[in-house]
């Protein structure tokens, strides 16, 4: 089993900034793929970003390109998400998402997940 915990999320401005985090336990060897995934009131739960263990392998979703960017810190077994330029419409609970399997990387197969983050975005 891998847990997985976010921290980060908060209330910000449009046009502000905010860096989530994701800690992993457990079997972390099984996160060869850590992703971040949202789902807003009343909307299915999205792909967001996603990033192999080596970081030869990253996607994005069209939506946050270019305002959004995922890292990872494998030593302490953790992903980020520094998300700027931040509009209304990406306010959702964001989760944190691994996976052993690199192929499910930009689709929602993940095996493990976390609870999630609020982040909420004012106009």
């Amino acid at each position: 089993q891998v847990q997985l915990v976010e921290s980060g999320g908060g209330l910000v401005q449009a046009g502000g900034s905010l860096r989530l985090s994701c800690a992993a336990s457990g079997r972390t060897f099984s996160t060869n793929v850590m992703g971040w995934f949202r789902q807003a009131p009343g909307k299915e739960r999205e792909f967001v970003a996603a990033m192999s263990r080596s970081g030869d392998r990253i996607v994005y979703a069209e939506s946050v390109k270019g305002r959004f960017t995922i890292s990872r810190d494998n030593a302490k077994n953790s992903v980020y998400l520094q998300m700027n330029s931040l509009k209304p419409e990406d306010t959702a609970v964001y989760y944190c998402a691994a996976d052993y399997r690199l192929p499910v990387i930009s689709t929602m197969n993940y095996n493990y997940w976390g609870q999630g983050t609020q982040v909420t975005v004012s106009s």
